[in-house]
């Protein structure tokens, strides 16, 4: 990705890009064209949306405005013209918003599709002109100096725009926020935006936002981060136990990166970044780990129909599916967000909900039919316990520690009141048989009910391996069904209670690891942003030339990146001729940049010096109501000493001027202790 260490010179980095034809690792440029077409098409139509909406206003206006009847008839029709292009023009851009993703798992298996995010898309920007006028104004410097950076960063974000749907796009991904981060730290102010005005294209609906404030850049960055996420999650071959495993993780980590937009960034001026549609993202990511959980449990053991407990664990964790997907189906239904989410979006958590919810009846049935005909005596006792509360409706419950949930908490129908625990479970056979039929009713009616859903959407009808799904499971139910149903049966059917919800496998919401996506600091030679970033204002001095007197230099060292000016003796050479003042950074030694120097480097250059003296520059922090200036210079060690504390230096008491200062060793320092990093200078 980008290497931690930076091993050649500032451009080379860049060179090497620029070279290859800007492509980094992770980022596949053939999907530019792909995603050009569909935006320029989506552009197309919110054009022409446009158009007949002010065509729409006009003719309302006109309509309220006369009292022609005839014009007023004219306009009417000439409105429900308009209406029905509007109609037409927004169901051909949901199909566009639909169709973000067409690639599914490459596996055989038969497995319920899922919904990956579109990614964000963006214009290409422009860092030159900003950046360069803001290192030559505030940090002194010449911004043409530092072109090799800023093509570096530009080669960059032109990379993320189409990162390839595996973990080295997503590492791209998380560089370039690991960047923007650095230079939020440097160039960002709370009053001064850096410049640029990023432009980024809604997910859900194709509109453009654009904003000048870099925490909108990182927010749709870490937006693209989570979509990637479901993307890669959705094209797991969920057919195989370690398929599933990893689409959970996906969906896991999808479901964090939104969790954690939500937490972090706000009044974002994209709907897709709005915290409604973000919760709604994150309890949707959320339901479609949990069902990647329910598919991995049906993979790993596959149960026996005669195995009783199995298939009541396996009903709860297909009732905790459906409620996840319930609650999903309401976050999308709440205004605004049912505005700008796809209708195929919708459909499709609902029609998994009915589906999860008739295949929670579908084991239970299973259980009551095919299991066996008594439940050990302490299950059966848990059993009438918790049954006790029939006709409740089901909630959601926490994850089991460690033991799968038995059937103590499966409402199974209308039983007995725990003080007679013992007719919990039918024990007649018939009885069984009628429980589990009702069971196995409710469960061809929430298939029905689920192809229904599914032919109401046209987007939907087009997925046939949807169709597939739902259509197995209801003949499954109606084969069993036929098993059960007996033409004798004339007796009143019973009605089968819900099932409660529960899993022993519940997916955590895992935020993005930025941390072990080592960068490099692009803008590394502009010094450490502790102190040289746009938030501190300093003035340069020199070069001064100071030499070596009787007592060394005259002035004592401390800190690291930069080194701090502690303490000048009051009358040395260092404080009368060369003018330095406590609290100046030395920022170069002979010509040589030192601000990333180590507090032990600049005192071994020191020291080898001759005769002759050095040559140094420095750098004087100033209040940050002073403007930079040339006139007289005042101290600002307070400041500079609160910018170190705030990175977690130590900060320096007060110095005192000392007969022995800098450069002047002795055993007694050197036996003395190394924490205050002080250093005498020594004698000539």
């Amino acid at each position: 990705m980008i290497p931690e260490e930076r091993r050649g010179g500032p451009g080379e980095e860049s060179s090497r890009l620029q070279a290859a034809g800007s492509v980094r690792k992770g980022c596949d440029s053939l999907v530019q064209t792909q995603r050009s077409r569909l935006q320029s098409r989506r552009a197309c139509i919110h054009q022409q949306i446009s158009k007949e909406l002010r065509m729409r206003t006009g003719a309302e206006n006109l309509y309220r405005a006369t009292s022609n009847s005839r014009v007023r008839e004219t306009v009417a029709l000439e409105l429900s013209y308009v209406n029905s292009s509007l109609q037409l023009l927004k169901e051909e851009l949901e199909e566009l918003n639909c169709s973000v993703d067409t690639d599914g798992p490459g596996s055989e298996g038969i497995t319920v599709p899922m919904i990956p995010l579109g990614l964000k898309e963006t214009t290409e920007l422009d860092w030159s002109t900003a950046l360069k006028e803001l290192i030559s104004g505030h940090f002194g410097e010449d911004g043409t100096s530092y072109d090799s950076e800023i093509q570096e960063l530009t080669d960059l974000r032109q990379a993320i725009r189409t990162p390839s749907r595996s973990e080295s796009g997503l590492e791209l991904l998380m560089a370039y926020y690991n960047q923007l981060c650095l230079l939020d730290t440097r160039f960002v102010t709370p009053t001064r935006s850096l410049g640029p005005l990023f432009h980024w294209y809604d997910s859900l609906t194709g509109v453009p936002a654009q904003q000048r404030a870099l925490a909108f850049e990182k927010g749709s960055v870490l937006f693209n981060i989570g979509a990637l996420h479901t993307q890669i999650g959705a094209r797991q071959d969920r057919s195989c136990p370690g398929g599933a495993r990893l689409a959970v993780e996906a969906f896991q980590k999808a479901a964090g990166a939104f969790s954690l937009l939500r937490e972090k960034f706000s009044h974002a001026p994209s709907p897709d970044m709005s915290p409604a549609s973000l919760a709604m993202l994150e309890q949707l990511m959320t339901a479609q780990a949990q069902e990647c959980v329910f598919e991995g449990l049906l993979l790993s053991a596959p149960v026996a129909p005669h195995d009783g407990l199995a298939q009541l664990r396996l009903a709860q964790e297909a009732a905790q599916v459906a409620a996840e997907y319930e609650l999903a189906h309401r976050a999308m239904a709440q205004l605004p967000v049912r505005d700008y989410v796809p209708f195929a979006w919708t459909t499709l958590v609902n029609v998994k909900a009915e589906h999860f919810r008739a295949l929670a009846h579908c084991h239970v049935a299973t259980a009551l039919c095919d299991g066996p005909p008594e439940c050990p005596a302490p299950r059966a006792r848990e059993l009438a316990e918790a049954s006790a509360q029939g006709g409740s409706r089901p909630s959601l419950t926490p994850a089991a520690e460690a033991e799968p949930p038995g059937p103590e908490q499966v409402f199974l129908g209308p039983l007995a009141p725990a003080e007679s625990w013992h007719p919990a479970l039918p024990q007649e056979p018939e009885e069984r048989r009628k429980l589990g039929k009702a069971h196995l009713k409710r469960a061809v009616l929430g298939q029905e009910e689920a192809l229904r859903l599914h032919a109401v959407c046209r987007a939907l009808r087009r997925v046939d391996l949807l169709q597939a799904v739902l259509v197995q499971a209801l003949q499954r139910s109606l084969a069993k069904y036929s098993e059960l149903d007996l033409e004798d049966d004339f007796f009143e059917a019973t009605e089968a209670p819900d099932v409660q919800p529960k899993t022993c496998h519940r997916p955590e919401v895992r935020a993005p690891s930025f941390s072990r996506v080592k960068v490099a600091d692009i803008f590394h030679r502009l010094g450490p942003p502790s102190v040289f970033s746009a938030k501190n204002r300093w003035r340069l001095t020199g070069p001064v030339h100071v030499t070596r007197g009787e007592g060394g230099f005259g002035f004592t060292l401390r800190g690291d990146s930069p080194v701090l000016i502690a303490a000048v003796v009051p009358g040395s050479h260092a404080a009368q001729a060369a003018g330095l003042q406590e609290g100046d950074y030395i920022v170069s030694v002979n010509g040589q940049p030192c601000k990333w120097w180590k507090h032990a480097e600049v005192v071994a250059r020191l020291r080898a010096v001759g005769g002759e003296g050095a040559s140094l520059q420095v750098a004087t922090l100033l209040p940050s109501a002073e403007p930079p200036s040339t006139g007289e210079r005042r101290p600002a060690l307070r400041g500079l000493l609160r910018s170190q504390k705030a990175c977690g230096w130590e900060t320096p008491g007060p110095a005192r001027a000392s007969p022995r200062p800098l450069l002047g060793w002795s055993r007694k320092a050197k036996r003395g202790k190394t924490g205050g990093r002080l250093s005498p200078v020594p004698q000539p």
